[in-house]
């Protein structure tokens, strides 16, 4: 009996403890957070580099080289041609220089002739005689001779013929100095035979063979 009363003593003194404890200090919440799951982690993945053996490489300077050497034989090339233009400009310029001296020669020749021409007709229908055979004897008629005619005569006496005599004792020495001096009629002298026909017109008029 004693030792029930005992354990009843115990059990309430318990209790009684239990009580004062939760109203001293009141039961805290506990929430509990579901844990969160780790970030996956990546691994840094290489990259893997282009693997270039030496070959390759010889490969790749060799058309650079190439490439190079091509675009300067392009521009030599390129370059010439401008030359060859240049020069070839140069040339014809050099030419049209030259055409064109000649043309203002030509025609300061064709200026002297047209004067020379313009004084023939004068004194010839002025009937005045040559400055070469001015007070002289009488001349012969030039005219006889087939192919000259009154501006050729004309042109004769201005170089100091005037007979059949001279023209008669013409050489082909003669004959090519006097178709030099008269280049308005080339090769008229050998074409119409003046020298024979001088020859012939002097005996026939003085009776003498030459």
């Amino acid at each position: 009996m004693i030792i029930f009363l005992l354990i009843v003593l115990v059990a309430i003194a318990a209790g009684a403890g239990y009580w004062f404890g939760t109203r001293r200090h009141p039961k805290a919440i506990v929430v509990q957070v579901p844990p969160s799951s780790p970030a996956p982690v990546t691994a840094a993945v290489p990259v893997p580099h282009p693997v270039v053996d030496g070959q390759q490489a010889v490969d790749r300077i060799g058309s650079e080289k190439a490439r190079i050497i091509r675009s300067r034989d392009s521009e030599a090339e390129s370059l010439r041609r401008s030359l060859a233009d240049r020069d070839a400009a140069i040339s014809q310029l050099e030419e049209f220089a030259r055409e064109r001296a000649q043309l203002l020669r030509d025609l300061a020749d064709a200026r002297g002739a047209t004067a020379r021409y313009r004084q023939l007709v004068i004194d010839i229908e002025t009937n005045a005689p040559p400055p070469i055979l001015a007070g002289s004897g009488e001349p012969d008629d030039l005219k006889l001779i087939v192919g000259v005619g009154p501006v050729l005569e004309r042109m004769l006496h201005s170089l100091g013929v005037a007979t059949f005599r001279q023209i008669a004792h013409w050489t082909e020495r003669d004959v090519g100095e006097f178709d030099a001096k008269l280049p308005e009629f080339p090769g008229r002298i050998v074409r119409d035979q003046w020298v024979t026909q001088a020859r012939a017109l002097h005996e026939s008029k003085y009776g003498e063979r030459l």
